[in-house]
């Protein structure tokens, strides 16, 4: 399978440059497998679709501003700084632009107090880098970073994107890209999950290049993806395990429950044939034609269909991506 056999057209005004004042207001196509059908309805009308027995599954990674502009030492011009993982106290891998310019042992100003290293060269334009701060490291990067918003948000960010571009539940710091299918949750819809009987059980997997990375390979058999930091808690495991139903929150939530390990790294590439051994049902956001969670999406609920349902999203300019409305497939 290629691909190519995962793409569709999509309008560019359809992208969603800003969060809808509401976050619970996103509309959400509601698709049925085993009918190969589905209905528009309002994300509102989410807990109506839980019942006692299931477990919510949240991915609660949070995430840091990871973005920092500074300069080249000794050199004026713009240098953009994409922390992506982090590998040792100080030791990360980012992607820097422009990196062609930046060679091993140059530093990149950040601010008086923060400054990056250059220590390395990766595969895929990924460097390492260590972080020379004064004063506690994320302290520094919550003042100086800016909230890591993808491309396609053709903006600069504002004060607005470190409440919204986070989900209300979000406590494990490692994230670079928010777990967008949990940004439409507010306390009360949980609340209304919880009063329909249903279970809330905690993931976390910090969103790195694994998750956002486009992929590079026409064939999907050939593809490996960057691995991310995961935990599945005891509890966790436990509450999925007596479960009815488990209704994965998120892509990141499914390849979190559906990898092996309970507290490692994931490189999980899910694709059309995984036989899925938890995931009951799943919220998610529309996502980028030929990206790896698009092809995650038509494993469970089948190509064609989805396919299907987002060329119907786009006819009714349903709003795509981050900040965008989203499906629930049963």
């Amino acid at each position: 399978m290629l691909l190519s056999d995962f793409d569709y057209a999509l309008p560019p005004e359809l992208i969603a440059q800003e969060p809808l004042p509401d976050r619970a207001g996103a509309r959400m196509l509601v698709i049925d497998r085993k009918t190969g059908s589905w209905t528009d309805q309002a994300f509102r009308d989410f807990p109506s679709y839980i019942q006692s027995g299931d477990c919510l599954v949240l991915n609660d990674s949070r995430v840091f501003p990871s973005r920092l502009l500074g300069h080249r030492e000794g050199a004026t011009r713009k240098v953009e700084v994409f922390l992506t993982k982090q590998m040792e106290a100080d030791v990360w891998t980012a992607l820097v632009k422009p990196g062609r310019h930046l060679f091993v042992g140059e530093r990149v100003i950040i601010a008086d107090d923060l400054t990056v290293e250059i220590l390395g060269h990766g595969e895929r334009g990924e460097r390492t880098v260590r972080l020379w701060a004064r004063g506690d490291l994320f302290e520094t990067l919550e003042r100086l970073g800016h909230v890591p918003l993808p491309p396609y948000i053709r903006r600069a960010d504002n004060p607005a994107d470190r409440e919204r571009y986070q989900t209300v539940y979000a406590r494990e710091r490692g994230s670079v890209a928010a777990p967008t299918a949990g940004l439409h949750f507010t306390p009360e819809i949980l609340d209304a999950c919880r009063a329909n009987g249903a279970e809330i059980a905690r993931v976390t997997l910090h969103v790195g290049l694994g998750t956002f990375q486009p992929l590079r390979v026409e064939a999907l058999a050939d593809v490996e993806l960057h691995a991310e930091n995961f935990s599945v808690s005891e509890a966790a495991n436990t509450a999925m395990d007596r479960a009815r139903r488990v209704v994965a929150i998120g892509t990141t939530s499914v390849r979190a429950i559906e990898s092996d390990a309970g507290n490692a790294e994931t490189s999980l590439f899910i694709s059309p044939g995984y036989a899925f051994r938890r995931t009951g049902a799943l919220l998610t956001n529309f996502h980028l034609p030929q990206s790896s969670l698009l092809v995650l999406v038509s494993a469970f609920a089948g190509r064609e269909l989805t396919l299907a349902a987002y060329r119907y999203a786009v006819a009714q300019r349903y709003r795509f991506f981050s900040y965008g409305d989203c499906m629930l497939i049963l």
